[in-house]
């Protein structure tokens, strides 16, 4: 499912338009991104947390070349999905 998808499909769920419905969704996302940017996690009850984690840095290798590469620190996104959530997929 595309983003596209989601959108039309939320809009018939929740019985919007797909215009307001692509408005929330972005805000949606804008929101979720600036709060992790800002350094905080965005915790939702029953679905999951989104937060910010350190990657170190580390030696790496051109697999065409084999030659090493270093590969500098980094802030990277993860997502930890919740119980509730965990288990409505599992059924």
């Amino acid at each position: 499912m595309n983003k596209a998808e989601l959108i039309a499909l939320v809009a018939e769920n929740a019985g919007l338009s797909k215009k307001d419905t692509e408005k929330a969704v972005n805000s949606l996302i804008d929101t979720i991104t600036d709060t992790l940017k800002g350094g905080d996690k965005v915790q939702l009850v029953g679905f999951g947390v989104f937060e910010v984690k350190q990657r170190a840095a580390r030696m790496g290798r051109n697999p065409k070349t084999k030659e090493q590469i270093s590969i500098p620190a980094s802030s990277v996104p993860v997502f930890k999905a919740g119980k509730a959530f965990k288990d409505a997929i599992d059924k």
